[in-house]
């Protein structure tokens, strides 16, 4: 008699693009508060913004990270954020996308 295997779990892979973009979009927005609130001038188009100095403090990222639940499926720790902040949105971005990446393998990744 032969028996049925059971199926292979389906592996979600890590929706890169799409965190990025949510953040993307969030820390743009506290990059433009700040530089508001300590009068620096932003260059016009977003390339040149995301690599602009703007000191970003880490409780103002902490909430942006509320904007990638519903990306990432769960709640986001914030010790994911630097204490301190960050100096630049590319700074950010770089720090925080791996971070995010390990958390989601953790929680939704392949079970061993």
């Amino acid at each position: 008699m032969a028996t049925i295997a059971p199926p292979n779990p389906v592996v979600e892979e890590f929706p890169k693009d799409k965190v990025a973009a949510a953040l993307l979009a969030e820390l743009l927005q506290v990059a433009k508060a700040e530089a508001q609130v300590r009068g620096i001038a932003l260059p016009a188009d977003a390339p040149k913004i995301i690599k602009a100095a703007v000191p970003m403090d880490s409780l103002s990222v902490v909430d942006s990270l509320c904007a990638l639940e519903p990306v990432v499926g769960f709640e986001l720790r914030d010790s994911i954020v630097r204490t301190g902040g960050y100096n630049s949105i590319e700074a950010a971005m770089e720090h925080l996308i791996p971070r995010i990446e390990r958390a989601w393998v953790r929680k939704k990744g392949p079970k061993k």
